[in-house]
């Protein structure tokens, strides 16, 4: 079975349960017009204030496709994402396990979106274990041949996806927040992620 999937900035926990599908032959979507607050640019992750949306400011200059599109050279964002991420999970129990691994995401010199990206995806794959292939789309297909997930996982709205709850570095604050960013899954779960992955079911 052939998935097509969005390219997703340190993607919710939920689209990794349909990237490592063993049967699945994935395509990743590249030639899509890039659409607005979405996961494309942006991971929601639990900071001391509950959940927390990191955001990759865009350059918004020449061609709207996604495979084009080029991150804001202006702001530190890298810095101030991976402070953010340091600061929410510093506490957590396996944060120092991956720091190293984790801040290596932020020092990839690209300002292209798709390639930070899809080098943040090579280290949680590193950390997670597995070594899922993939491949990206040619051109794009309003109406694609392959099982389409472009519009499946929302910024905005309740995941599609049922999750035990597992306990978060905040939760006792706050409560279980589901479907955040594989990072929370990670620093939290450690070497249990790839189970728990794989015992995510659509509701």
């Amino acid at each position: 079975m052939a998935i097509l999937l969005p390219v997703f900035y340190l993607p919710p926990v939920s689209w990794f349960s349909i990237f490592l599908q063993e049967d699945a032959e994935i395509i990743f979507e590249q030639y899509e017009s890039f659409p607005k607050q979405t996961f494309r640019n942006r991971a929601n992750i639990y900071g001391a204030n509950g959940k927390l949306s990191l955001i990759i400011p865009m350059n918004h200059s020449g061609s709207r496709l996604l495979k084009d599109i080029q991150t804001s050279t202006r702001d530190k964002w890298q810095q101030l994402h991976w402070k953010s991420i340091k600061t929410a999970y510093q506490s957590s129990p396996y944060f120092d396990y991956y720091e190293d691994q984790l801040e290596g995401i932020f020092n990839f010199k690209s300002t292209s979106l798709l390639e930070f990206n899809l080098n943040a995806l090579k280290v949680i794959q590193k950390i997670l274990k597995t070594e899922k292939a993939y491949s990206l789309n040619e051109e794009f297909f309003k109406e694609p041949k392959e099982l389409s997930y472009r519009d499946q996982f929302s910024a905005k709205s309740e995941t599609a996806f049922q999750m035990e709850d597992y306990y978060q570095s905040f939760s006792d604050k706050y409560g279980f927040l589901e479907d955040l960013s594989i990072i929370d899954l990670i620093c939290n779960k450690g070497p249990e992620s790839m189970t728990y992955i794989r015992n995510i079911k659509l509701k």
